[in-house]
């Protein structure tokens, strides 16, 4: 027998060393009852064997459903990080093996709740961001229905343009922060998911008199078109934003068959600030001397990409603009 078992079997005896006491008790009985009545011995010694084959019958399937039972409870034990949750000390191994799970039911119970207080607070923190930034294209129409002038409709309509902009990317993260997402995975030409989003900010275009430099890329992807287009816009907005004069390219990539180009040639991204670009909440030195940034955008497009089985990576140098490359390869998708 190791060493283990002869372990357990001590705990075995001590946390049944009632029931033993009990049972030698009703032997003592036993004997002085025969003594009294002087039975004879065979009938009684029969009788013995049959009552001590069935003690230890009985005592062996205990101790087998004991060691079962400490068995899968170790098993449980193992699955789940050990915490220091202090509980009263006990004699019993079995009470000692459902202290142990108590204790990782206790910290599991712990990370989910703060998981859920991190959650909380990254959207509270961005609606705060949100509610500031939206208040800005709602003072500036106020004012300018203010004005004794006929308001200029050109300034109105970008006003607008704004809010709509700040209320789709709300509404964005609140689908993609939720339990379920509504994705519909289909070939989808690329084409009309970069027309989709080009469409959305050609007067963003004008105004600016940024150049475009676009030529259909005839390529197919198996995507959700609605999530690909809302991040191809997300990437458009930060290349016009960050773009004060030149142009913006959308091409394929050249060694890469399945990865969309966008690049711009405009103010570039501080070497310090690409590695934590797909941070949430993080507005680097470019978002700081902007005033305006959430640092969500990048954020929500890292995000979708991957529930996409997509990749997003950016190339940058400060004053001579911004690569960013989609990866749309067709890879196995993660459906948990």
């Amino acid at each position: 027998m190791s060493m283990n078992r002869w372990r357990l079997l001590g705990a075995y005896l001590k946390q049944n060393v009632l029931l033993m006491l009990t049972a030698a008790g009703s032997a003592v009985i036993f004997l002085v009852v025969i003594a009294l009545y002087r039975l004879p011995a065979e009938s009684v010694g029969y009788a013995s064997v049959l009552t001590a084959l069935f003690l230890l019958t009985a005592g062996f399937l205990r101790f087998r459903h004991f060691c079962l039972k400490h068995r899968e409870l170790e098993e449980l034990r193992r699955q789940i990080a050990v915490p220091a949750v202090p509980l009263p000390e006990t004699a019993n191994l079995i009470e000692r093996d459902y202290q142990e799970l108590i204790r990782l039911l206790d910290k599991e119970r712990s990370a989910i709740v703060y998981e859920k207080d991190r959650a909380y607070q990254e959207m509270m923190e961005y609606y705060t961001i949100w509610a500031h930034q939206i208040k800005t294209p709602i003072a500036a129409m106020r004012l300018l229905l203010q004005t004794d002038s006929v308001p200029d409709k050109r300034e109105l309509s970008e006003q607008l343009f704004r809010i709509e902009q700040y209320t789709e990317m709300v509404l964005q993260f609140i689908r993609l922060e939720g339990a379920g997402t509504d994705f519909v995975f289909r070939k989808t030409a690329l084409d009309d998911c970069v027309k989709q989003a080009v469409r959305k900010y050609a007067q963003s275009f004008i105004r600016k008199q940024i150049r475009l430099n676009y030529e259909p890329t005839g390529a197919e992807v198996l995507t959700d078109e609605k999530w690909l287009v809302f991040v191809l816009e997300q990437l458009l907005s930060n290349a016009l934003k960050y773009t004060p004069q030149g142009e913006i390219s959308i091409y394929m990539h050249p060694d890469r068959p399945n990865a969309l180009v966008i690049e711009d040639t405009g103010i570039g991204i501080d070497p310090a600030d690409l590695p934590r670009v797909f941070e949430h909440g993080y507005t680097g030195f470019n978002g700081r001397a902007d005033k305006k940034s959430t640092g969500i955008g990048l954020y929500l497009c890292k995000r979708i990409m991957d529930r996409l089985s997509h990749t997003i990576e950016i190339e940058s140098e400060v004053g001579r603009g911004t690569k960013v490359i989609l990866g749309l390869e067709a890879v196995p998708i993660d459906v948990r």
